[in-house]
């Protein structure tokens, strides 16, 4: 489960509100956890401006990261990160230790390909909404997608695509599929111009308009 990703973090062992409140104002390092496995939960603390770079590449969030705790390393993904409602700052973050035949669930960002040449939209004149920006999934660390690809090139006016519409790489499953076709959800949809039905359909319009 190698990574490109490594973050640094030292081991804190003062807890609590107030500690969290100094650690942030005068370390300006974000408190964290990291929990899972068989191993008992423990605090650490992470350079804010470390979290703030890696934040900068969408894939962290759906990576496998080494995790350097005081040189003891550790293969993680990242669970939460709780974000100042106001103010540019991280406020804390949830590690979750993970194994490599062990399973794990976690958002996948969605990358829609093809929107500019989309049928629906450049032949049809819709437009694309979107429903969903990620999925979560199941898979082993081995097999966890940075993305998932949704490409749009066929997709005509008026048409949806749902979670069982994309592919998704192999070893890797849908946890709100699991779940049962009811919650095959959409994830995007191609809208017909307002005013009347893609170009498609223009006929049957007219007719029933006649």
């Amino acid at each position: 489960m190698s990574s490109e990703f490594t973050v640094t973090a030292k081991a804190r062992a003062d807890v609590g509100k107030g500690a969290s409140r100094r650690l942030r104002r005068l370390a300006n390092e974000v408190p964290a956890i990291v929990y899972g496995g068989d191993k008992a939960p423990q605090m650490i603390s992470i350079p804010h401006k470390d979290l703030v770079w890696f934040m900068e590449d969408e894939s962290f969030f759906s990576s496998v990261l080494n995790l350097d705790i005081d040189g003891t390393k550790e293969s993680v993904v990242i669970k939460d990160l709780h974000r100042h409602p106001a103010k540019p700052q991280l406020l804390h973050a949830d590690f979750l230790r993970v194994s490599a035949d062990t399973k794990i669930t976690l958002h996948v960002p969605l990358h829609f390909l093809n929107e500019e040449s989309c049928h629906g939209v450049k032949m049809q004149g819709g437009s694309i909404t979107h429903t969903m920006s990620d999925i979560e999934v199941i898979c082993l660390p081995k097999d966890l997608p940075e993305f998932i690809e949704v490409d749009m090139k066929d997709v005509n006016a008026g048409q949806t695509l749902h979670i069982s519409d994309l592919t998704l790489p192999a070893g890797v499953e849908s946890t709100e599929l699991l779940l049962g076709e009811a919650h095959d959800a959409a994830v995007v949809s191609v809208l017909a111009p307002r005013g009347g039905a893609s170009s498609d359909d223009e006929g049957e319009g007219e007719s029933e308009e006649a």
